[in-house]
């Protein structure tokens, strides 16, 4: 049975993200059994209708678009959009460039996640081909709701965090072959500020945008979060909590139970973070230590990560 992992990013994680991919076919030996890539999900920054994660306010020029959907579709991996803004608006759905990124992968491969109901009507409507995914933004705990959800027109649906490892909830699930679970969520389990972080996540985008019609002097500062439940969690501190996912726990209970689809979190995570995540997911813990050191001297050697060295001195 194949194993699918969805990998975050569509920008700054996408050279390493396709430095896996080669990585796979150069070094099997390296990997667990079964491993296939899902989907880059994520955005083009900045995307009126992107949620889950602020870019910073950076954003892409067409021919990047073009040739990242390109590279990645030419791969056989589909380009899955996380377009999970809960504001979006009616005047929001005529927003050139967020459309401009979906006429481009209009192709019948990539895909999109959705929470508002107005958005995914737009897209059923307008862009047909591309399948729909529910995300976890919906935070959708109870097991007849996630099985209802299953039942509508969804390609997949990505599981709440917090049903992560209830195996007698997760038994209860009809249709667990088009589930999705989050693996590695960097949020303390029933994180009550979730949701409204999903929502200053959807504000900050905006402000961003804003921003650019301005002139500098009368630019909105953009806030930032503050979480008193945690940031920045690390791999190594996530892996207490009891929603995460090892990746024992994936080959040994979930796959057996019927799961196959799983996603992991990181557009915004350090790229160290990033290596570590994909060495424990990935690699049999034999090779663990190997295709990290591989890993990391290919981005140095393509220049996405730089060692500085020491500055010529004379004496005295």
């Amino acid at each position: 049975m194949s194993v699918k992992f969805h990998l975050p990013g569509l920008r700054a994680n996408f050279p390493i993200n396709m430095l896996l991919v080669k990585m796979m076919k150069t070094y099997p030996e390296y990997f667990r059994e079964g491993i296939e890539i899902g989907s880059f999900f994520g955005e083009f920054p900045t995307s009126k209708w992107n949620g889950g994660r602020f870019s910073g306010g950076d954003q892409c020029n067409a021919e990047y678009i073009r040739q990242v959907i390109k590279a990645v579709n030419a791969e056989g991996i589909p380009v899955r959009f996380t377009y999970t803004n809960p504001l979006v608006t009616e005047e929001d759905l005529a927003d050139p460039y967020c459309n401009f990124c979906l006429l481009e992968a209009n192709n019948g491969m990539n895909e999109v996640i959705v929470v508002s109901p107005l958005l995914e009507e737009y897209i059923r409507e307008c862009y047909p081909d591309f399948k729909i995914t529910s995300s976890t933004c919906k935070e959708i705990r109870d097991i007849d709701g996630v099985n209802v959800e299953l039942e509508k027109d969804y390609n997949l649906v990505v599981l709440d965090y917090n049903l992560n490892n209830q195996f007698e909830l997760l038994e209860q699930i009809k249709r667990k072959d088009k589930c999705e679970l989050l693996v590695n969520a960097c949020c303390v389990p029933n994180c009550p500020r979730r949701g409204e972080h999903y929502r200053f996540l959807a504000k900050q985008e905006q402000i961003a945008l804003a921003n650019r019609e301005l002139p500098a002097n009368k630019q909105k500062t953009i806030p930032s979060w503050y979480c008193e439940y945690g940031e920045n969690t690390s791999l190594y501190v996530s892996k207490n909590y009891v929603t995460h996912i090892s990746p024992d726990a994936i080959w040994d209970k979930y796959v057996p139970m019927g799961f196959n689809q799983f996603k992991l979190e990181g557009r915004t995570a350090n790229l160290f973070l990033l290596i570590d995540t994909y060495a424990y997911y990935f690699a049999k813990p034999e090779y663990r230590d190997e295709m990290r050191f591989v890993l990391t001297t290919n981005l140095q050697s393509n220049k996405i990560i730089t060692v500085n060295k020491p500055r010529k001195e004379v004496w005295p």
